[in-house]
């Protein structure tokens, strides 16, 4: 697997995530959303971004963890999602941003087999940055069509 060199560090539930900085579009405070009726619990509605409607996912929930109130580090981080045949903007609700860094070593390492409490398809691997583990999203699964997916309920 082709390593990516530099990564945006993030936190869910106190725990370090990373996403690859080439697909981050942008960070944003949080801001009003508009809630569509009938969409899945991770669907959290639409925002406005440069004049373009742009979906937003609860990454607690699409990770299987338990929602939080927001707060003064909340942030939701625009990326550019693989969905269908395209590229389309989705924002992520997030806890908090940290950084962009690069991790420790050359290599991740494959996501534990046994990941209870994790929605562990979701995983690419784990790196580490200053001794401590950082999971690392996989957006192909993230943003997928089936099950996984960001529409799915």
């Amino acid at each position: 697997m082709a390593q990516i060199s530099q990564y945006v560090t993030l936190s869910i539930a106190g725990e370090v995530l990373a996403l690859p900085v080439d697909r981050v579009r942008e960070i944003l405070s949080p801001q009003p959303i508009a809630r569509l009726p009938g969409a899945p619990s991770r669907f959290l509605g639409m925002i406005e971004v440069r004049d373009r409607g742009v979906p937003v996912l609860d990454l607690r929930l699409t990770l299987g963890l338990a929602p939080a109130e927001m707060d003064e580090n909340t942030r939701i981080v625009v990326v550019n999602a693989t969905i269908g045949d395209g590229d389309a903007p989705v924002g992520l609700m997030v806890d908090r941003v940290f950084e962009v860094t690069a991790l420790d070593g050359d290599a991740l390492e494959p996501p534990p087999e046994a990941a209870v409490g994790w929605r562990a398809e979701m995983i690419v691997g784990l790196g580490r940055r200053n001794g401590r583990f950082v999971t690392v999203l996989d957006f192909d699964r993230l943003f997928g069509t089936g099950e996984l997916g960001l529409f799915a309920a």
